[in-house]
């Protein structure tokens, strides 16, 4: 009897631990494909394509899969959202779409998606806050000054963007809604050409991110006011937030989002997600990314999927506050 029992037991230990390891060989397991598609809804040389290229070498190590770009831009990143939502929810597509992925619910009347419910969110890569930039000629130092010139002179401060409903029109509008003034908007074909004007004086402000203007601000051709992340950016850590000037509640910024299909299996989404996060908390791709203007963010699916709601909300609370309808 006591034989058996001791034989039992010795099966019990065996069964666990095979158990384990089929389990090991099953989350060890790659994604059913050679290749990994991450479509990206812009053209190359954005913000999205920099951060992705700095994450897809590690995640791919992660993963023991090759990650590989796919450029779709158009009708401000819905086509490429579009093609995502209508992939197979195998892990195989996925996409790294930037803030026009929440701000467009706000701005286009029918898409062709629903932002909510037809993608699964795998992780918020980086958020890149928005910056509060002037010429070094406007008189003010802070927002506080800035406020106070611009209640003195309404309609006469333009601040540039890269064009109609970007990040950098609305928060111009949100300030223009919390502070009481009246800014005003002169949109460009991209925010370059933006930011070129706001160099030589044709305009006096401008809400870039940070990324696009560090090097100016570095160089003192541009001075930033403030940056509108919910905490000072590591990038700029004496340049104080528009919260901490005083600006209740403007948190203004850029996420990035890992996004794939609706549908996806949880031990997919897992697996996404966990090689994300490593990735991000990889030394040199941090370093890398904060360098650059980008804080690391590398969140859970279910954090992410509140700030998308949350995002989606606020801008179409900002967007009709400034008389924008959907087309």
């Amino acid at each position: 009897m006591k034989c058996s029992m001791q034989h039992a037991a010795r099966c019990a230990i065996a069964l666990t631990f095979c158990a384990a390891g089929f389990a090991g060989v099953a989350s060890a397991q790659p994604l059913p494909c050679k290749v990994l598609r991450v479509i990206n809804p812009s053209a190359p040389g954005g913000n999205s394509d920099i951060v992705f290229r700095l994450l897809s070498g590690r995640m791919g190590e992660i993963l023991g899969q090759q990650l590989v770009l796919d450029y779709r831009p158009g009708a401000g990143g819905t086509i490429g959202a579009d093609m995502t939502a209508k992939s197979a929810p195998d892990g195989c597509t996925t996409a790294i779409v930037a803030a026009s992925f929440v701000i467009n619910p706000a701005l286009i009347k029918k898409l062709p998606f629903d932002t909510v419910k037809d993608f699964t969110p795998l992780g918020l890569v980086v958020d890149i806050p928005t910056s509060v930039v002037a010429h070094p000629s406007l008189p003010v130092k802070n927002v506080k000054e800035l406020i106070t010139l611009a209640k003195s002179k309404p309609g006469e401060l333009f601040y540039s963007s890269s064009g109609p409903g970007t990040v950098g029109h609305l928060a111009g509008e949100l300030l223009n809604s919390a502070a009481g003034i009246k800014l005003v908007h002169v949109p460009y074909k991209g925010i370059a050409p933006g930011v070129v004007d706001l160099i030589a004086g044709q305009v006096q402000l401008s809400f870039p991110s940070i990324p696009v203007v560090i090097e100016n601000i570095r160089a003192g051709k541009l001075k930033m006011i403030a940056q509108c992340g919910a905490a000072r950016s590591p990038s700029m850590p004496e340049v104080p937030t528009m919260v901490e000037s005083g600006v209740k509640g403007f948190v203004v910024s850029s996420g990035f989002s890992f996004i794939g299909p609706a549908g996806m299996p949880k031990p997919v989404v897992e697996k996404l997600n966990g090689a994300l996060a490593k990735a991000l908390q990889d030394a040199g791709v941090r370093k890398e990314l904060i360098s650059r203007g980008a804080d690391p963010v590398g969140n859970s699916p279910e954090q992410h999927a509140a700030y998308i709601k949350a995002e989606i909300e606020k801008w179409q609370k900002v967007a009709a506050h400034a008389g924008i309808v959907p087309e």
